[in-house]
């Protein structure tokens, strides 16, 4: 497990080093194999396998939606739903951008919880899917697009404030659970992670019906 810092790309981008790259000059020894990706601006916890067998395992594990992931968002803007499943199709629109539509074709489904602190809309969101750029684009279809994420209408900012904040899986046997609070960020404040780890607690969040 590693902490991707926001801004950084999976991969190399022109003169910019990558996670991939970055992790291969830090560990010139080691092999690494990506079993999961977090965009550019997202932040966060992302899982590399360390071995060919690891990352078979991992990849069936995401296959079978047995990752419990949650991610944290802000938004400057009131949702039209304080809470829910959000899904729908996800299809290539202009400009890089992707949007949802009433088809099931890549579906996508998220679903959320949100608050109201220190005049931000905080959203603690758990995708059972893993479409590119799903949660940016159920956010912008809630009218609430994502602090910092321009291209989908948030607005400009220090960073993309998305956050990949935990994961949890059963590995050979062992329940597994990982927690990494986001570290930079002028707008994730010590009053605003301290109402995460105090309101939304998995034990009494009821999370929405899915057939999916």
């Amino acid at each position: 497990m590693i902490e991707k810092p926001a801004g950084m790309s999976f991969h190399a981008e022109s003169e910019s080093m990558g996670v991939m790259e970055s992790l291969h000059k830090d560990y010139p020894d080691c092999d690494f194999y990506p079993v999961h990706r977090l965009d550019k601006m997202t932040s966060g916890i992302l899982l590399v396998a360390c071995t060919k067998e690891a990352a078979t395992l991992f990849g069936e594990l995401f296959r079978q939606h047995k990752m419990e992931k949650r991610y944290l968002a802000l938004s400057l803007r009131k949702p039209n739903k304080k809470q829910g499943t959000i899904s729908g199709g996800m299809q290539v629109s202009r400009r890089g951008q992707w949007k949802l539509t009433k088809e099931k074709n890549n579906l996508a489904v998220t679903q959320f919880f949100s608050s109201y602190v220190e005049g931000k809309r905080l959203f603690w969101l758990r995708p059972l899917t893993g479409k590119t750029h799903q949660i940016r684009v159920a956010l912008k279809s809630v009218a609430a697009p994502i602090l910092g994420d321009e291209r989908y209408g948030g607005g400009a900012s220090d960073r993309g404030y998305l956050h990949a904040y935990s994961i949890a899986f059963e590995w050979r046997g062992e329940s597994v659970c990982y927690q990494v609070a986001p570290s930079l960020g002028e707008h994730f404040s010590p009053i605003l992670l301290d109402h995460v780890v105090n309101h939304f607690v998995e034990a009494k969040l009821k999370w929405p019906q899915t057939k999916h």
